[in-house]
């Protein structure tokens, strides 16, 4: 269908209306990728609904928008809008002094409303809105002091034998901006405070390992050139980028699943795909199903204890 003042989007059972469907959102930049509208963002998301929505079906979200495009104001929204359909589900969420309605993403008509609301990344919670305490993913997020995707790499091949040593299946993502992120699914018995020493402890490891290499210092000033091992987003109300999200960056980059083997290819980098590319890589399956694998905690605490001695 074609682009125009309104644009009318199939999306499951239901009809959505993508307003201004050719205002640009990702200009094109010199020597960099063509620029993409909010149609090419629909476009995206609706055909790479079969993947994304059960990494995010039934969790709260955090919406980043940008209602101008990339060059615009940047809005972290949080509280679902009145006007929002009401059929677009929502989950009232605790907060300190009160409760956050937060916008849940269960269908592709949801996922088309949102980015015809310029919602460019889904930034998804580590629990379910019906356990909020007890998280069913822990991450490690990787972030690279410098561009050295190199040192990203080998952070990411060593958390991965850790986490394989002590028996716990874990999963890759490109993050579509600096780094790396690996994910493990837990089945959801312990709650975050567990988890959240949990990957502090296996961070710390790492690091003690690695001195010169890795670090779990908090503060920039501490951590020098080193990687930075994060495990902060492992607490209640927290939130990672969601797989198969874009990221509001030039060339409209995407938070893309890779399978352990991609870690080797010469090519990858924390942006290797991009809307135009994304969907095909999705199709490969590269988790090859570990978000189904989900572990316990309390044997991995076990081996962790004793590794430590």
């Amino acid at each position: 269908m074609s682009r125009g003042a309104v644009r009318t989007v199939r999306a499951g059972r239901r009809t959505v209306e993508v307003q201004r469907a050719d205002k640009v959102l990702f200009p094109a930049r010199d020597g960099d990728a063509p620029g993409h509208t909010k149609g090419d963002l629909v476009d995206y998301y609706r055909s790479v609904a079969p993947y994304l929505l059960p990494q995010v079906r039934g969790r709260p979200l955090m919406l980043e928008r940008h209602p101008d495009g990339l060059d615009g104001p940047r809005f972290m929204q949080k509280n679902t809008p009145e006007h929002y359909p009401d059929w677009v589900t929502r989950a009232e969420m605790e907060k300190e002094g009160g409760t956050v309605r937060h916008t849940v993403c269960d269908d592709t008509a949801t996922l088309v409303y949102l980015a015809d609301q310029a919602c460019l990344t889904l930034h998804r919670w580590l629990s379910r809105a019906e356990r909020p305490h007890h998280p069913d993913r822990m991450v490690f997020d990787l972030d690279p002091s410098t561009d050295d995707f190199g040192a990203v790499r080998d952070a990411a091949r060593l958390l991965g034998e850790l986490l394989d040593e002590l028996r716990l299946p874990s999963a890759l993502m490109t993050t579509g901006s600096r780094g790396l992120h690996v994910v493990v699914p837990l089945d959801g018995r312990q709650d975050f405070d567990t988890v959240r020493e949990f990957a502090r402890d296996v961070a710390d490891t790492l690091a003690a390992e690695h001195p010169d290499r890795f670090t779990t210092a908090a503060r920039k000033k501490d951590r020098g050139d080193r990687l930075y091992l994060d495990v902060q987003r492992n607490a209640y109300a927290q939130t990672a980028v969601a797989p198969y999200t874009v990221r509001a960056r030039p060339g409209a980059p995407v938070a893309m699943p890779v399978s352990w083997d991609q870690l080797d290819d010469p090519d990858l980098g924390p942006r290797r795909w991009t809307i135009t590319d994304a969907v095909d890589q999705a199709r490969t399956d590269p988790w090859g199903g570990v978000p189904r694998r989900a572990r316990a905690l309390g044997p991995a605490r076990r081996r962790l204890d004793a590794l430590r001695g």
